[in-house]
């Protein structure tokens, strides 16, 4: 009996340290914000940099630029132009350095011929 007593006296001493210890975190957030610009100001700031488009993306470092809505640009030119980039090529890969060879420029057994020899020349593993 005496040792019941003593289990229990050390439970309820356990379970009342871990309810004394446990309390809640309150969550007081990342940033403070003390804002002294109107709504209509931040409205205005937002759609400016909408219309810069996307500042991180990959078109934004290769200096890649859009036209104006009022561009007296034709879509026919942009499309040749795009025509013209596409068939340029990577002009940052491994082969930027070598004159692209576009169909039409060499028959089909000479393009066989030249990709059979590189092939046998090739470095095995």
């Amino acid at each position: 009996m005496k040792k019941t007593s003593q289990l229990l006296g050390a439970t309820m001493l356990a379970l009342l340290g871990v309810a004394g210890s446990a309390h809640a975190e309150v969550y007081e957030g990342v940033l403070s914000i003390d804002s002294v610009r109107s709504r209509a100001e931040v409205a205005a700031e937002a759609r400016q940099a909408a219309r810069l488009g996307d500042q991180f993306g990959e078109a934004a470092f290769a200096g890649v630029t859009t036209l104006p809505a009022n561009s007296a640009v034709s879509r026919a030119a942009v499309r040749e132009g795009a025509i013209q980039a596409a068939r340029a090529g990577d002009l940052y890969g491994e082969a930027a350095s070598q004159q692209p060879v576009f169909a039409g420029q060499l028959d089909r057994a000479t393009v066989r011929a030249e990709a059979r020899e590189a092939a046998h020349s090739a470095p095995t593993l």
